[in-house]
């Protein structure tokens, strides 16, 4: 219901993934891990902001999402970008994030899977693999906030 705008986060460590609320896999995982790393990290941790962005338009309605980012506990810290195909693909252009429905599967949406940490000062400064471990991340925000 709300424009976000990483600008606006200047100051905190952002880190930003792609994920939709249907996921079966690793977008619980990714969700649940960067509240974990959050929590880990501590102060830094809480200053962190954490934006998710959807890669299904069609699947991702806000109370599908509201429900989704309860289930993972992370309501209230966690923005959620959701939108038309037309609005959401500059922004997956912008993070260089491709998605794609198979046709033989089209509840399934494949996507890149990239956790993304950008700087204090809101510079890109790292990207995590999917199966990046929480400890990974805390102990990276300290780093990000300062820089």
């Amino acid at each position: 219901g709300r424009t976000v705008d990483i600008r606006d986060y200047k100051g905190s460590p952002v880190l930003v993934t792609f994920v939709y609320a249907n996921c079966p896999d690793v977008c619980p995982l990714i969700m649940s891990n960067m509240r974990q790393a959050r929590i880990d990290a501590g102060a830094d941790g809480r200053k962190t902001k954490v934006i998710a962005v959807s890669v299904d338009p069609k699947g991702d309605p806000p109370q599908v999402v509201r429900k989704f980012l309860a289930q993972r506990r992370v309501a209230g810290f966690v923005p959620s970008l959701i939108g038309t195909r037309a609005q959401l693909e500059p922004v997956w252009k912008d993070w260089n994030v491709a998605t794609q429905v198979p046709k033989t599967d089209p509840e399934l949406v494949e996507h890149t899977a990239l956790i993304y940490g950008v700087t204090a000062s809101g510079e890109l400064a790292t990207a995590y693999p999917v199966n990046f471990k929480a400890s990974d991340i805390a102990r990276d925000l300290p780093l990000l906030a300062s820089s």
